[in-house]
């Protein structure tokens, strides 16, 4: 065993976590490190798993049928059924699902650390092959099925997360080594765009009278006007991608490096400098958009992978960041729930599930709702200040929402009244890499053009039929293989390569009783495995 491997068997926190079983003595070989049997299954964790995977797909969905290259851009064409769908996904959905998955990414992150800790094994090296072979999957995902992977940021996320558990485990960061830094450190990053966005208001705010704030709105006023005026004429003679892809040659070839001085000009000159500088801008961006439509409705799987490909290279940019920024502090809250005994023993806080239950349902639909309704009125086209206000309350309402999610969905789980409805979604859970890639696969197969040719062709209301006909599937499709497999196909090659051993599949008789027992209503008896 190395040395941070040994350190990675120490307990983290004595006070929140039930005392470890000693490491063997370092005479005696190391145990193996094998997966969980599903005997020791976290239901709940599973349920919401699969609760998790439903708000996935009812997002990803849209995600194949435009290009990514609009991500989290509102469709303003559309109307009646498609408008309220896209709408209420917006409100309902939109960020809440991926913030509700990485919670449960750090969860069992915890409890495998845990486990590791208690039976005195290696954790260490294993968790890094574990990650890196997820990377994998997540760039394989990327590049052969669709652009919008997530699954190699989290393997990011994740090695910054034992990064922080080896730090913490160094004399000099020994202090932190508490599950209660754990909370704070997730709690404080997850709040700091909120708390960077209001001192940015508020120095906005304290700056602008009404005379400048009245001279900021008539000037973008006139620069929307002339931009109009500028695309109308454009349009009359770009009237196909290659043309357009000429025009933003045209713009290439200017001089960029060229830097204007703003307050030189007059208030005329400076109307036309960014009507012109707004028009090259968005032309660029429709090559673009156009370029995505190409690949995707082409007939040729090559051409679109190419694609995939290149743009994949281009996402690598962004990963260290969104998965410090966004799925790092996430996963830090996901280990604190476990560490501190919250997910672990649910009954013992009922009320910290009721409350995030009444304020996170509560309070996130109303800055959900009151966000939506503020960036998606026609007035922020031309007001940033609005626009930005209602992205942030949005923004925020996004993690309150995800709270109350989580807190409704546990109190349902620990309910005798409401778990029954929800153990149906436990065997999605415990496959959930195989049904999230089962997604990619059959949406690419619906809309791309080298499969079905759909793209662009279902709107948002008939989509969430189709959403509804793959959750049906999937979940019928889960409870039969766990009936008869102890993984689903990919979480068995991950373990595979995991543990570098192949892994037994099929289930024995004791253990297909516990599968059972996962599809049928959790022992009011007991409370869930956690």
């Amino acid at each position: 065993m190395t040395t941070n491997e040994t350190a990675l068997a120490e307990p983290i926190d004595n006070t929140s976590i039930s005392q470890p079983t000693p490491p063997a003595p370092p005479t005696k070989p190391a145990k193996t490190f094998a997966p969980i049997s599903i005997t020791k299954r976290i239901d709940a964790m599973d349920i919401l798993r699969g609760f998790a995977l439903i708000g996935i797909i009812l997002m990803n969905i849209e995600w194949f049928n435009r290009p990514i290259a609009e991500l989290m851009q509102f469709d303003y064409s559309l109307t009646g059924i498609d408008w309220g769908a896209s709408w209420l996904i917006k409100v309902f959905v939109e960020g809440k699902f991926y913030k509700l998955f990485s919670l449960l990414f750090g969860m069992g992150f915890a409890i495998m650390l845990f486990k590791a800790q208690e039976a005195g094994r290696p954790f260490g090296a294993w968790f890094v092959r574990r990650m890196l072979i997820l990377f994998v999957f997540g760039m394989t995902h990327m590049v052969f099925l669709w652009g919008g992977d997530i699954l190699h940021d989290y393997a990011v996320g994740g090695l910054l997360l034992l990064g922080w558990v080896l730090l913490i485990r160094t004399k000099r960061m020994k202090r932190f080594n508490h599950s209660k830094y754990f909370l704070r450190i997730g709690m404080t990053m997850s709040l700091l765009p909120i708390v960077v966005s209001l001192c940015a208001a508020l120095f906005f705010g304290s700056t602008r009278d009404e005379a400048k704030i009245n001279e900021s709105w008539e000037e973008r006023q006139a620069v929307a006007t002339l931009y109009e005026e500028l695309e109308s004429k454009q349009a009359l003679v770009l009237t196909t991608n290659e043309l357009i892809a000429k025009e933003v040659e045209s713009y290439a070839n200017d001089s960029d490096e060229e830097k204007i001085d703003e307050e030189t000009l007059s208030p005329e000159e400076l109307i036309i400098y960014k009507a012109k500088r707004r028009l090259k801008s968005r032309t660029e961006r429709k090559h673009k958009i156009g370029k995505e439509i190409d690949a995707f409705t082409q007939e040729s799987y090559w051409t679109a992978t190419k694609f995939r490909a290149s743009q994949s290279l281009q996402q690598l940019k962004f990963t260290p960041f969104f998965a410090l920024a966004i799925c790092f502090p996430i996963f830090m809250l996901g280990y604190w729930l476990i560490a501190s005994g919250v997910m672990r023993e649910p009954e013992k806080h009922i009320n910290l599930f009721r409350g995030l239950a009444w304020v996170g349902m509560g309070m996130g639909l109303f800055m959900s709702v009151s966000g939506v309704l503020i960036s998606l009125h026609p007035a922020t086209k031309n007001a940033v200040e609005l626009k930005a206000s209602g992205d942030m309350i949005f923004f925020f309402g996004q993690y309150i929402l995800t709270a109350g999610y989580l807190g409704l969905l546990m109190l349902m789980i620990l309910s005798k009244k409401t778990q029954r409805f929800l153990t149906w979604l436990a065997p999605m859970g415990r496959m959930a890499l195989t049904n999230y890639i089962s997604h990619s696969i059959i949406l690419t197969s619906i809309f791309y053009g080298y499969a079905g040719g759909m793209f662009g062709e279902i709107s948002r209301g008939p989509q969430i039929l189709i959403v509804i006909s793959i959750l049906l599937a999937q979940a019928l499709l889960s409870r039969w293989w766990l009936n008869n497999f102890q993984f689903g196909p990919l979480e068995w090659l991950w373990r595979s390569l995991t543990y570098l051993k192949v892994q037994p599949m099929k289930v024995s008789p004791i253990e297909v009783d516990a599968v059972k027992t996962v599809s049928s209503p959790i022992s009011t008896n007991s409370t869930p495995k956690i």
